[in-house]
């Protein structure tokens, strides 16, 4: 099992490594930088909204489906002719109440415009995440790796074509990135559908209405924790554009931060994506875990503590060089994402281990409390430090929520505290935060910045928490 997690996480480092930065610094950065920050602002905070009622789309089925599978292929078909009418009737559903709520918002009837293409987008990236979610289910990750990069790779060519192939005369606009992701959506639905029929031999083998009950009562509590961390985790620009009378504004400038923030959560994202699977099979047939814990702890920490020291080192260099405006209040708000990101690197690790092991009870009462946490503060910091209010109020909560998950996962799963790589991590912590105070003495930020990021990647194999021996050993086995 450690041999698959290793070389199905290095195939899908390398290919969201060839394919996201260029999105998200290239395409998404161009965009708001030719659009500008109050029009973007408009754009993500729609996003963000319609992106919280998601859950209504899924209801927690896919993480359902890719354990149910996971644990037993033979449901495939049974579970496509139960899911996909299923999932039909809930994207009725999702219109109508983001729709509904948008009305009881007070959104303008060009918000609405845009808000009706941001459902359809929701829609076909919900269908695609379920059909990748049997891919991965049934263990073809390398499949489900290439799938991963597919709609990106496909909008960065139609984002990038709008942007710089003088294909029109007419200034960019911001309806214009939308509509791009719907055809890179489309054509990456019908791919994922297409591999997915061709593994099953038939979608709706025998429709089964009394089976999607069944599914619906089976996956709400996974509904109800997708619900949750997306309030604590997108909440933040919908309520910096609602409270504020420059609300657009400070949610464009925020996005400008959350951008790079979401970015790097993308590469803790691939590993929960791989881990869940595992883990689950590992616990239905009674296999040891905390070893493949020990695999994937250092790794993850590791990269959230050397995210979190480096862009807090030089955070107004690293927006200046990606941005036009607002780059000195911009970078303090960067600073205290990237610090989050350590906290959301142990959540897609502890948090993936209690879904594997069926503990949703008790992850959703502690993101409950996570959402109470992040909205209280983000009512209490908004009004008056404005986007920087916001990125407190996501770290306080993202640090909550880790610690909570840690702990559960200790005591419910019976894994070790693995005490040593804590210690280890600690001195990593330690030796990097010298060399990044020594770093600053350098002239040009760009040595300094390479020279901290140098010392990260020794440091880390010095310690022991990567360790080059260890993982070519598991991949020549």
């Amino acid at each position: 099992m450690k041999k698959r997690f290793i070389s199905n996480l290095l195939l899908l480092i390398f290919l969201n490594l060839l394919i996201k930065p260029f999105w998200f610094f290239g395409i998404e950065v161009g965009v708001q930088n030719r659009v500008g920050e109050e029009i973007y602002g408009f754009y993500f905070s729609l996003f963000s909204f319609a992106f919280i009622l998601n859950m209504l789309l899924d209801v927690g089925i896919n993480t359902y489906n890719n354990r149910a599978i996971s644990r037993d292929k033979t449901l495939l078909q049974q579970n496509l002719a139960a899911i996909i009418p299923l999932k039909l009737a809930l994207s009725v559903v999702y219109a109508g109440v983001v729709l509904l709520a948008g009305k009881i918002l007070g959104y303008s009837a060009e918000q609405f415009a845009m808000l009706w293409i941001l459902v359809l987008n929701q829609f076909l990236a919900s269908f695609i995440l379920y059909f990748r979610s049997n891919i991965s289910g049934l263990q073809y990750y390398r499949t489900d790796s290439i799938l991963s990069v597919m709609d990106r790779s496909l909008m960065i060519l139609f984002t990038g074509l709008l942007l710089w192939g003088n294909i029109s005369r007419e200034p960019f606009k911001i309806e214009w990135f939308v509509y791009a992701q719907t055809a890179s959506y489309a054509l990456t639905l019908l791919a994922s559908a297409l591999i997915v029929r061709y593994r099953s031999g038939s979608f709706l083998h025998k429709i089964n209405f009394s089976a999607s009950r069944k599914i619906l009562r089976l996956s709400y509590p996974f509904a109800l924790l997708i619900l949750l961390m997306a309030l604590f985790n997108r909440v933040d620009s919908v309520m910096l554009e609602r409270l504020l009378e420059n609300g657009k504004e400070q949610a464009g400038i925020y996005a400008q931060s959350y951008r790079i923030f979401d970015a790097v959560t993308q590469f803790s994202f691939l590993f929960a994506m791989l881990l869940l699977p595992m883990f689950s099979r590992m616990i239905r047939h009674k296999q040891e875990i905390n070893g493949l814990v020990r695999l994937a702890l250092p790794l993850l920490l590791t990269a959230g503590l050397s995210g979190a020291i480096s862009c807090n080192f030089y955070k107004r260099d690293i927006i200046a060089l990606l941005y036009d405006s607002h780059v000195t209040y911009s970078s303090g708000i960067f600073g205290w994402l990237m610090i989050s990101f350590l906290f959301v690197s142990t959540t897609y690790l502890f948090g993936t281990l209690l879904t594997a092991n069926n503990n949703l009870s008790h992850l959703n009462r502690a993101a409950a409390i996570t959402v109470g946490i992040n909205v209280s503060m983000n009512l209490i910091l908004i009004p008056r430090y404005q986007a920087q209010g916001a990125a407190i109020a996501s770290l306080s909560s993202q640090s909550f929520f880790a610690i909570a998950q840690w702990l559960l996962a200790i005591r419910l799963t019976k894994i070790s505290w693995n005490g040593d790589i804590m210690i280890r991590l600690l001195a990593f912590l330690a030796i990097n935060l010298l060399v990044g105070f020594l770093s600053q003495l350098i002239p040009g930020w760009i040595p300094g910045f390479a020279l901290l990021l140098f010392s990260c990647i020794v440091s880390a194999f010095l310690l022991g928490l990567v360790r080059l021996s260890e993982v070519l050993a598991i991949l020549s086995e």
